[in-house]
Order: structure tokens, then C-alpha cells, then sequence
């Protein structure tokens, strides 16, 4: 099994509708009307109505003990599919609308992190997202917070939400807090917005890309990109079902690839859109025409790209080993 890493999933969007139910039920709450299509799929029409619908599940996620479990049974799972190593961006603004601290959101994600590798081998750590969409003053708060690492897990800053209303120049600010504090940075572009997203984004101090696939659309800054090193978290699944693009077959990653720009592979939110890390891989080879040596390689690319610390880096790249599957 090619061993698998993945750099973009939302925390909150990790967990399935049973677990929903389940953490809903031990908190005495009812799940949101509007929420479940189904019982085992989330209802949402567009990408504006499904960041309403993640936002109503999310609201029974209350405890550390929850965010503990979400944390361990995403995890497992992943492990179970072959990787070794997730990056999960977590929101301090979705724990605190609950009632959470920081502190206490932090320890059930540590927590569950430190389950999962006792029992499964992966590693994992935290990415602080602020939500562009909640407003500058908590983007601020948010890279003050993770800029004084709160906890050792805590290794990047990134910024989610509602890309195409809101631009990323505004948050300037708040990125410079968070790379002067030495933490990875990473903003989501390119997806609802276009290429003049990525092109903004580039602006900010990040070495990698929520999405970015739209730089697509301009040549120029695809080999702007391609030059700079800075890599693509591409989730292609998401995309489709979302209706970024209207299917694998157009979608850009294997141009991207191409052209020389670096891209790793990731599930987004995997229940909302029937994905996982391993589909992602799926889908790279059964659509894509990637070879296990390509797999392989996005694997290096994504434990390279990484904001873990470079012990945790080293050991990664060592199990992933070369495209000829030996270790280095």
C-alpha cells in the first residue's frame, strides 16, 4: 500500500453523520432541522448553503471529549486507508461559539492525536484556521493565539470561509503575525474565486495553497507558481462534487503536475462530499493515470511541504521511502 499523507481537512468536517448523531445524543442536543438529507448523508446545495450546513453540525460538537473523538476516529481511519501523516485545520471560532475555550479545544484534539498514534501508528498535527467570513478582529485574535504556540501540536495558520466575498488583503496583517512567529502559513484560494485569488494569495507570506487549482485559468501565474515552489493542497473530489469543476476528466491537477508545480492530495471535508484520503489516491490513479511511483512521489511532496517539525519530517520521509518503495 503506498503510504499516504494528506495537508488540507477541515476538523469539524471530518466527522460523519453517525458521529454527529452520537456527539449530539451524549450532549442532550437535537441535531439541527436542515442537516441530514438522510441518515447517512448531509443535506447541501451549493458550497454557501454547505458552509451553513457545517456550521449547524458543528454546533453540537461541544466538549473536549468530542473533539477528542472526532480527532481518533478520523484518524483511524485514515490509517486504515494507508497514511501516515494529516494536517488537520482546526476552528478556534467554531469551539468558542460552543462555549469552549482554546485551552480546552486544543486538549481534546492533542488528545486524540495521541490516541490514534498509540493505536495506529499515524501522526498528525493542528493548523489554526481563522474563517474570513467572521472578520478581521478574530483573524487577529486567532494569529496572536497560535503565534504563541499554545501547544506543541500547533504548527501552522491557515484561512478558510467565504473566499470570493472576501478577498485575502485585508488579513495581511494577521499572516505577518503568524509567520514572524515562525509558523507555516497556508490560505485557501483558487476555488470559488479565480485565479486573481492565487495571485492575491501570493501576497501573503505562505508557502502553500488551500485548493489553488483555478491558477489554471492563468498561465503566467502557473509558472509563477511552479518557480516559487509554493504547493497546491488539491482535493479533487471535493471539486467535482462541488462543481468547481465538472468532472475528473477536466479537472486541472494533472496540468498543474505538468507544468511543474507541486501538489499534494487531500479530502477537504471527507463525509460532506463521499470522500477520504485513500479515495483521493483512488482517484489519482484510476483518473489521472498515476503509477504508484507518481503516488509515492505526492506523498514526499506533501511530508516535505509540511509544517511539521523536522524530526517528525524526517522520520515521515523515511517510511515513505523512494518511488522505488526502499527507504532513502
Amino acid at each position: 500500500m503506498v503510504p499516504k499523507a494528506e495537508l488540507h481537512v477541515h476538523l469539524e468536517g471530518t466527522a460523519p453523520p453517525h458521529l454527529i448523531r452520537r456527539l449530539a445524543e451524549r450532549n442532550g442536543l437535537k441535531v439541527p432541522d436542515g442537516v441530514f438529507a438522510t441518515p447517512d448523508r448531509f443535506a447541501w446545495r451549493d458550497f454557501l448553503d454547505f458552509l451553513q450546513t457545517y456550521d449547524m453540525a458543528a454546533s453540537v460538537i461541544r466538549t473536549p471529549e468530542d473533539y477528542r473523538d472526532i480527532t481518533y476516529e478520523y484518524l483511524a481511519a485514515c490509517a486504515a486507508e494507508g497514511a501516515i501523516y494529516v494536517e488537520l485545520i482546526a476552528s478556534p471560532d467554531h469551539a468558542a461559539l460552543v462555549g469552549l475555550s482554546d485551552e480546552e479545544h486544543l486538549e481534546g484534539i492533542a488528545a486524540g492525536i495521541d490516541d490514534a498514534r498509540a493505536d495506529h501508528g499515524i501522526e498528525a498535527r493542528i493548523l489554526l484556521t481563522c474563517i474570513r467570513n467572521f472578520g478581521i478582529d478574530q483573524a487577529l485574535r486567532i494569529a496572536r493565539y497560535a503565534a504563541g504556540r499554545p501547544h506543541p501540536y500547533v504548527v501552522g495558520f491557515q484561512m478558510a470561509g467565504d473566499e470570493a466575498g472576501y478577498p485575502p488583503a485585508p488579513f495581511a496583517e494577521a499572516y505577518a503575525i503568524a509567520a514572524e512567529a515562525g509558523l507555516g502559513c497556508s490560505v485557501h484560494a483558487g476555488e470559488w474565486a479565480g485565479a486573481e485569488s492565487v495571485r492575491a494569495a501570493l501576497e501573503l507570506p505562505v508557502t502553500r495553497i488551500g485548493h489553488g487549482v483555478r491558477a489554471i485559468e492563468d498561465p503566467a501565474l502557473v509558472a509563477e507558481i511552479a518557480e516559487r515552489g509554493v504547493v497546491l493542497e488539491c482535493c479533487p473530489t471535493s471539486n467535482v462534487v462541488l462543481g468547481v469543476f465538472e468532472s475528473f476528466e477536466v479537472h486541472p491537477l494533472p496540468a498543474l503536475r505538468e507544468a511543474g508545480v507541486r501538489v499534494t492530495l487531500a479530502s477537504d471535508d471527507p463525509p460532506y462530499f463521499g470522500a477520504t484520503v485513500g479515495g483521493e489516491y483512488a482517484v489519482a490513479s484510476e483518473r489521472f493515470g498515476m503509477s504508484d511511483d507518481d503516488l509515492r512521489a505526492l506523498t514526499r511532496t506533501a511530508v516535505e511541504a509540511s509544517f511539521a517539525e523536522p524530526p517528525i519530517r524526517e522520520a515521515l520521509l523515511a517510511k515513505v521511502g523512494n518511488s522505488d518503495g526502499h527507504a532513502p
